[in-house]
């Protein structure tokens, strides 16, 4: 109906949407497909503003709609086409991904910075490394070809006589950040992941052809977004079952794990309703392969049975909570209120059977993410409002912003909701003290901004801000296997950095104070990067400051 609509009105640029809004509707050019033997040329458009972000549609030579890539409801990925158009799913999504980061990297061209082919010299901030040691005032970091060359007093190092100085006084600069469960389900969290200071993304379960075409796009510079370490996932037959990629047998775990390695994923993702024997199987060719096994505990397993086939790592906080203790209540579980809130209250994370399961993970080295941040939104939300404890609700795209406010248990649910939640606290707490790896990751909730919230819920947990800045930096890294390549500003790795407006060591919540982000060398502006995608930044004031660091004209940011 609104192709329609816009076509009688003579295909306008901008069009209003009622009771408020603009959208605009792009023509993008003309693609062939095959159908039934034959090429046929369809016209793509690209829509913006109808919901957040770009949605691709083609349309044929009567203009008749094709196929439609796009969002559902909960911003998971959606497409509609006409069924002789079926085998052609894949290419339409490919399609739309490459198009949609060819926008963005276009976008970028104000305020992307390629220092790769200089040196640039980073002076007088707080140095972070990431290692553990002691920040450092009044620093230097030299940056050269994409990589750190030298980082630490500055006294101590030497500045390149080439090089160009950047003046960071005032300022503190971290690692680069990882998000290491995300959904990566448009093209717009990209940008949005850059300006939260996240500069490597492991996603854990996509459509394949949407994120190996986003995964490329920015390796190749045709896109703006962090690395991409892809999680394939698989999943068995049944009601809970998840994708398409089943692997209802050892053969059919083989043949998947091939596909993903021989497309470059790191890992592979299992999903709620593989049975163990399948599972048995993928772990032992994606080990074979050089890839590692993360995901869920499926149903009829524990964590302890997981494990012991062969995953290295476990997704969500609730597998490792009913390891410890088997009759905590879960979501959704009927019964009596109150007996479930009793349950709840007397959770113990030192009984003798807690102790037996962080000794189990600690043991087999087990790294634990436990998107804290998805479900503090699901359950602390009965009486407190959102944005009382994620101030970065406040700060999304209009369209997106209803979506994640209405969410939780309501009224009724949120004295159980504060229980679950501190079940969950508690249990994060105690994997710190055995020493269990935890890694941040957030699953998909308010897009860049919890990142920042995992790690204040590390604080809160009983981290110190330097243990919950690791979590993010070298710890997720050691859990990728690439602890040797980034996660630390230390000689010789991967420029991957964070310019902040004040130290997060002094206050972890200064870690949303991103004002800079370097990506292998390269430089972004974040305030520029949250406007790209319709977000705001944090304030006026600091969004000034980063475009006379930025070195741009300060009517070309603001504008």
């Amino acid at each position: 109906m609104l192709v329609r609509k816009w076509q009688a009105a003579g295909r306008p640029k901008k069009m209003q949407t009622f009771p408020a809004g603009v959208l605009t509707i792009e023509d993008r050019g003309a693609d062939e497909f095959s159908l039934r033997g034959k090429k046929v040329a369809l016209e793509r458009f690209s829509i913006s503003d109808l919901a957040w972000g770009r949605e691709t549609l083609w349309l044929d030579a009567q203009n008749k709609l094709i196929a439609l890539i796009t969002v559902d409801g909960e911003y998971d990925r959606f497409e509609a086409l006409r069924p002789e158009y079926e085998e052609n799913l894949g290419n339409f999504v490919k399609g739309a991904a490459a198009d949609e980061m060819a926008t963005l990297a276009a976008i970028s061209k104000d305020f992307r910075r390629d220092n790769t082919q200089g040196t640039v010299a980073l002076v007088g901030a707080t140095l972070i490394d990431g290692t553990g040691a002691p920040a450092v005032s009044d620093s230097a970091v030299v940056i050269q070809g994409g990589r750190i060359v030298s980082a630490g007093p500055r006294g101590r190092v030497s500045l390149p006589k080439d090089a160009k100085i950047l003046d960071l006084n005032g300022k503190t600069i971290v690692p680069g950040l990882w998000d290491l469960h995300a959904h990566f389900e448009q093209v717009e969290w990209g940008p949005v992941y850059l300006a939260a200071g996240v500069t490597t993304v492991r996603d854990c379960g996509n459509e394949f052809e949407f994120i190996t075409a986003v995964r490329d796009a920015i390796n190749s510079g045709h896109g703006v977004g962090p690395r991409l370490l892809l999680a394939g996932l698989v999943d068995g037959s049944g009601p809970l079952a998840l994708g398409v990629a089943r692997v209802d047998t050892p053969e059919q775990a083989r043949e998947w794990v091939h596909r993903y390695h021989d497309a470059g994923f790191e890992q592979i993702k299992i999903y709620s309703s593989v049975k163990r024997e399948n599972l048995e199987a993928v772990a032992a060719e994606a080990h074979k392969l050089g890839m590692t096994v993360t995901g869920h505990v499926p149903e009829g397993m524990t964590g302890f049975d997981a494990v012991n086939a062969g995953m290295d790592q476990i997704n969500h906080i609730i597998y490792v909570v009913r390891m410890m203790d088997p009759a905590t209540p879960g979501r959704g579980v009927g019964g009596d209120a109150q007996q479930k809130l009793a349950a709840l209250r007397n959770f113990n994370p030192d009984s003798e059977e807690s102790k037996k399961a962080l000794q189990f993970l600690k043991s087999h080295n087990t790294d634990i993410d436990p998107t804290l941040t998805v479900f503090e939104m699901f359950m602390r939300t009965g009486k407190r409002p959102f944005e009382s404890f994620e101030p970065g609700v406040s700060k999304v795209a209009p369209a997106l912003s209803a979506q994640l406010r209405n969410v939780g248990p309501g009224p009724a649910g949120a004295e159980i909701g504060e229980a679950r939640f501190g079940v969950s606290l508690k249990t994060v707490a105690a994997m710190h003290r055995a020493g269990i790896p935890i890694v941040v990751g957030t699953d998909q909730t308010v897009p860049g901004h919890s990142v920042h919230r995992e790690m204040e819920l590390y604080v809160e947990a009983g981290f110190t801000p330097m243990e919950a800045l690791q979590s993010a930096t070298l710890i997720s890294a050691r859990a990728m296997r690439m602890e040797k390549e980034v996660g630390t500003i230390e000689p010789g790795k991967r420029a991957d950095l964070v310019v902040l407006g004040a130290n997060p060591l002094d206050n972890i919540s200064n870690i949303r104070k991103t004002e800079r982000v370097i990506e292998a060398g390269v430089f972004y502006d974040c305030a520029s990067l949250w406007k790209s995608v319709d977000f705001q930044p944090y304030n006026l004031g600091r969004f000034l400051l980063c475009c006379s660091l930025f070195e741009k004209p300060l009517q070309v940011c603001s504008g």
